[in-house]
């Protein structure tokens, strides 16, 4: 999976599988457009992308703020001349809870970032794209909202995850016209800090009791993936190695979403 000439941008690229799938992608040649509203992480993430040889510009913004987002967009191109990958990974759980306890400043956060911030990342890229002659995007979702609906208290989150994969699978005909491929990856449980920016308030209430089997995923006995894992199939769709797939989910979960 050979990226060398190739920019892309990755948002969320300050932790987790946006880092991972910023410095695989440096690896494989890519210059990397690294987005995140956190610059310290980007700081550091660029120092280990140098340190082996890698390039990577560091892009600071809430992919929620249109001006902010397109300001971003526009110095990658400005400063590399072309857009050949986007992966569309940033995102937040927001607050999980009750429907009827779920305020609506909360769901407007979760569907700002997640929905809004996708729809945002998609608007200003596929022009560049176009301009490249085509090119490659993958929108990061989840297994909830997708293949499994038990995380209770969950409902703002799966619906925006339920809404990525009903746009990816919506563009690609679209896109296609202008050899755009455009897929999702729906991860599972992966070893991230997405849980610490996470509030659950009063989700027993929203919850069903299931005695799961033992270890939730069976192909690594219960432990959860590794953003590496998410990453290297990442890479695969955006690569020339994928150059007949568009429109299609890829659950990334050790199987963890057929036992729920």
């Amino acid at each position: 999976m050979d990226f060398s000439g190739k920019v892309a941008l990755v948002t969320g690229a300050g932790s987790g599988i946006g880092r991972a799938t910023a410095i695989e992608l440096a690896r494989q040649g890519a210059s990397v457009g690294a987005l995140s509203r956190e610059i310290d992480e980007l700081e550091t993430l660029q120092t280990e992308i140098h340190s082996f040889g890698g390039k990577c510009q560091t892009l600071a913004a809430d992919i929620s703020h249109e001006d902010e987002l397109r300001d971003a967009v526009d110095r990658l191109v400005s400063a590399k001349g072309r857009l050949d990958v986007v992966i569309a990974n940033a995102g937040i759980n927001g607050v999980w809870a009750p429907i009827d306890d779920l305020q609506p400043s909360e769901w407007d956060q979760t569907i700002a970032v997640n929905l809004r911030g996708t729809y945002l990342t998609l608007h200003l890229c596929v022009p560049h794209l176009k301009r490249a002659g085509g090119g490659a995007i993958v929108v990061v979702g989840s297994i909830n909202g997708t293949r499994t609906f038990t995380s209770a208290g969950a409902t703002a989150y799966a619906a925006t995850k339920a809404a990525q994969l009903a746009m990816v699978q919506q563009l690609a005909l679209e896109l296609g016209k202008a050899h755009i491929r455009i897929n999702a990856v729906c991860p599972g449980a992966i070893e991230t800090n997405i849980d610490d920016n996470t509030e659950r308030r009063d989700t027993d209430e929203a919850e069903i009791p299931v005695i799961w089997p033992e270890g939730e995923i069976p192909v690594t006995d219960g432990r959860p993936g590794l953003p590496r894992d998410v990453a290297a199939a990442i890479l695969f769709l955006a690569s020339p190695a994928a150059r007949h797939i568009t429109g299609t989910p890829l659950w990334i979960d050790g199987g963890q979403g057929l036992l729920r």
